[in-house]
């Protein structure tokens, strides 16, 4: 009897045996050796294996491990048939359960589209199995997989698991999704940390006041605002980084109730300092890192309590608006072209802090009181202003009498949100101007949706140089890369249509080395991965 019949012989055995089934080791050894025969054994092997897992549990770590080899193996229809198999270990068998899951959240990292399909609908098959096993399968590679590895796994939760509904999704399995993600902070990249936070933000933590609060607080904890004393440190760009990405990561969650105090404070006496601000990032797109700081420090200045020390803490804002609003040259009096240095989105930030600031704490603003700081001020914003409501009408005539679909081009989109930017510029100038100023209008930032959305969509900024800079991706990559931070921005210049450098904040991957499915729960965490400068 060649191989293959003999395969079927042994599964019919299996089959027939009944009560009986156990007495019959030697066929089911049989077909666990048969991982090592042909391809079409290999096949069978991988079918037949399942079937019979449970009736021998003395073999039961020789059958897994046979199973994972066919995972392993060269052909590609062995490998994907082995991971489709891989659900029959897991019935009734927590212990399987967790390696199989920790074994396929390995898996997550293949390149071929068809097989990362089929582990993806194994590992949706164990889940439903057996909810918390096969997830803690899945934690089991966050604590101990390579830097791929891990994000996959987050990936997975965050687009994949959470969206499985109650039935699979209970508050038992929520509350543990949170806990495990709660201790995986404890050592995490900059991407990681911001795919934790769109996991906890999923959960119940993102639709009550007190679970906003914790995720405020873990990200507080994560910019480690009260550990950094030297100046030397805050300029580090690392610093900068962790602290922009913790700051959009608790932006969305300040409101009346949570203040956003600590964070602006934070901005006010350690990075807008001048002597701090023009040594950020001065190695890299320094524009760009220093407007998304801005674009973060003004919407959380919406939501900050009075400010203590608030006459330095509003100068440290007044100081770096100057740097923004040049003083008018002497040669441009009639002309209402738009200077190459202003930088409308840079001033929008600052202008909205300076506002609003100035709201919160209307006998602080010192510059007011020096009447050459005043006169000074004054011939800026009037400056800005002239700037600013000659570039509003080129905007507009560029885009009077465009169609709901010429509207939606890339080029329109960006024209729209400059029109915003200055239309907003425009406003709070003409606040800032009275003497003393007032503050009677609103404005929505130019990249915020109104509230009622939990987190409001980044739009392009603006800012006007020298062209043949290099194209930004301002859009968040789609699904693998959705809960991705984006810090890369496109930036609108008309004429030239020059466009920003790229943000350099990539982290790299270390190269992996495959895992037997296992890993063995207990401890261990971050042994069997490098740590890196840039984890947090």
């Amino acid at each position: 009897m060649d191989n293959i019949e003999r395969l079927y012989k042994c599964y019919e055995i299996l089959s027939e045996a009944g009560d009986k089934i156990t007495e019959h080791v030697a066929e089911y050894k049989e077909i666990l050796q048969a991982v090592k025969g042909t391809s079409k054994e290999k096949r069978l092997a991988s079918q037949f294996i399942g079937n019979f897992f449970k009736h021998f549990p003395e073999l039961s770590d020789t059958a897994i491990d046979a199973q994972f080899d066919l995972c392993e193996d060269d052909d590609t229809q062995i490998r994907r048939q082995a991971i489709k198999d891989l659900p029959k270990l897991c019935q009734g068998n927590a212990e399987a359960t967790v390696r199989v899951g920790d074994t396929l959240a390995q898996l997550l990292i293949l390149d071929d589209a068809t097989e990362l399909q089929q582990v993806n609908n194994s590992l949706l098959s164990i889940i439903k199995l057996d909810t918390k096993n096969a997830i803690a399968g899945l934690f089991q590679q966050i604590t101990t997989g390579d830097e791929t590895t891990r994000e996959r796994c987050f990936k997975f939760i965050a687009t994949k698991l959470l969206t499985m509904g109650p039935n699979v999704i209970t508050k038992e399995i929520e509350d543990y999704i949170v806990e495990e993600v709660k201790k995986a902070l404890q050592d995490v990249t900059a991407d990681e940390f911001h795919l934790c936070m769109t996991i906890l933000g999923a959960t119940k933590l993102g639709s009550t006041i007190t679970g906003h609060a914790e995720l405020v607080r873990l990200a507080t904890e994560q910019a480690e605002l009260n550990t950094v004393d030297a100046d030397t440190l805050v300029v580090d760009d690392e610093v900068v980084e962790r602290f922009i990405q913790c700051a959009t990561a608790a932006a969305p969650y300040f409101s009346k109730t949570i203040k956003s105090t600590q964070f602006v404070a934070y901005v006010c006496d350690k990075l807008l300092p001048i002597n701090t601000w023009n040594l950020i990032a001065t190695a890299v797109a320094q524009d760009q890192i220093q407007l998304r700081l801005l674009k973060v420090f003004a919407e959380m200045i919406t939501y900050t309590d009075k400010l203590d020390n608030a006459n330095e803490r509003i100068n440290a804002v007044y100081n770096v608006l100057l740097e923004y609003m040049p003083l008018p040259k002497l040669s441009d009096e009639d002309t209402t072209d738009v200077p190459p240095s202003f930088q409308f989105s840079h001033a929008e930030c600052l202008l909205y802090a300076l506002h609003t600031l100035g709201k919160k704490h209307p006998g602080n603003l010192t510059f007011i009181e020096d009447a050459e700081k005043l006169k000074d001020f004054r011939a800026r914003l009037q400056y800005l202003a002239r700037g600013t409501q000659g570039y509003i009408k080129k905007l507009e005539e560029a885009l009077k009498g465009k169609s709901a679909e010429e509207l939606k081009t890339e080029e329109n989109q960006l024209k729209q949100t400059a029109l915003k930017t200055t239309s907003n510029i425009n406003v709070l100038i003409r606040d800032l101007f009275h003497s003393p100023p007032i503050f009677k209008h609103d404005i929505v930032l130019s990249w915020v949706v109104p509230k009622n959305t939990k987190l409001g969509k980044r739009h392009v900024p603006i800012t006007f140089g020298d062209k043949g800079a290099a194209n930004g991706n301002q859009e968040q990559e789609q699904q693998d890369k959705k809960a991705r931070p984006s810090n890369e921005q496109k930036f609108y210049s008309p004429p030239s249509g020059k466009y920003s450098g790229k943000v350099n904040s990539n982290y790299g991957n270390n190269n992996r080395t495959r895992q037997r499915g296992g890993g063995g729960g207990g401890g261990g965490g971050g042994n069997f991965r490098n740590r890196r400068y840039n984890r947090y």
